[in-house]
């Protein structure tokens, strides 16, 4: 067959019933069942959209955080340092925003969600959807660390899995307090971190102020977490975030722990939970009163003729 051949076949293919050639290509069936199983596939409810956004979210910040530590811990220093565990939490916050940033905003943190609901900015009907997103992202990512490292676990501990001794390894999952640290010390800690991280998330997404450049949010939220980490992590390992903490503590408390993950450090389990909760609503207040409302878009002022001159916020 001559290439003129070929070119003629192809067209009279392409063309409908009637012979025009400008009639669209029909579907193959292999084409049209796809587009059937995407379709069903596709879910319209934004609750379970933002829901299963911020699981995913929540389970890739927290897999590579975890897996850092890991790394650290069972390697013996050989595979990582203390910096090794602030960038892996860092780069997994900075996944984790692109991952559900389109769909649910990203707070991958139920006290950032509940600080949303405080200040109006979400409706209180989706705060258990977004916890529990969170949570379940926490959890599982908790288990898969555990299924990840399993054997390396057994060889560090020879089976016996410890919250407190040489060889403790919830820490991997989990926060707990450096021996020397008091509750109300930790407590603190943690409290003034989580200010300090509301606060970042904040000015970087404050349009009306020098927030960060169109596309850069996520990378610097990470290098926030990375600085926080750097400078505030040595006293309680820097939770931060409820639903960082709690789901791997449950997970731990099933998987072999048990119950001396609540018990260890004086009962410290409650202090991730409710110091970030408390740090998250008064960083969100420390903007609104310092910050927030008295950078407007557009402020008016009077020049020297007395004249009424616009100029911007960020100026």
């Amino acid at each position: 067959m001559s290439w003129r051949g070929e070119e003629s076949y192809i067209v009279e293919l392409m063309a409908g019933a009637d012979g025009n050639s400008s009639t669209k290509p029909r579907l193959e069936p292999e084409s049209k069942m796809l587009e059937k199983i995407q379709k069903m596939l596709t879910i319209r409810s934004n609750s379970i959209r933002e829901l299963l956004a911020e699981a995913l979210g929540m389970y890739i910040l927290m897999v590579l955080g975890l897996s850092s530590v890991a790394q650290t811990v069972l390697g013996k220093g050989e595979f990582g340092q203390y910096l090794s565990i602030n960038l892996g939490f860092g780069i997994g916050v900075t996944m984790g925003i692109h991952a559900a940033g389109g769909i649910s905003g990203a707070h991958l943190n139920a006290a950032i969600t509940l600080t949303h609901c405080m200040f109006g900015n979400l409706p209180w009907r989706k705060l258990p959807v977004y916890l529990l997103g969170q949570f379940l992202g926490s959890f599982l990512a908790a288990a898969t660390i555990f299924g990840l490292y399993y054997d390396a676990l057994h060889d560090y501990t020879n089976g016996n899995f410890t919250v407190t001794g040489p060889t403790a390894t919830a820490s991997i999952f989990s926060t707990y307090p450096s021996p020397y640290m008091s509750l109300t010390g930790g407590f603190f800690t943690e409290f003034i971190a989580t200010v300090m991280l509301l606060l970042g998330i904040l000015v970087i997404h404050d349009e009306k102020n020098n927030g960060a450049l169109k596309g850069t949010h996520a990378l610097v939220t990470g290098i926030l977490v990375l600085g926080i980490g750097m400078g505030m992590g040595m006293n309680t390992g820097y939770a931060i975030n409820p639903s960082r903490d709690l789901p791997p503590r449950i997970f731990t408390a099933i998987a072999g722990w048990g119950v001396d993950v609540f018990r260890a450090g004086n009962y410290w389990w409650w202090v991730p939970v409710v110091a970030p909760t408390l740090g998250s609503l008064a960083g969100g207040l420390i903007h609104k009163l310092l910050i927030d409302i008295h950078n407007q878009p557009v402020l008016e002022r009077g020049n020297e003729k007395g004249q009424t001159v616009v100029e911007s916020s960020t100026l």
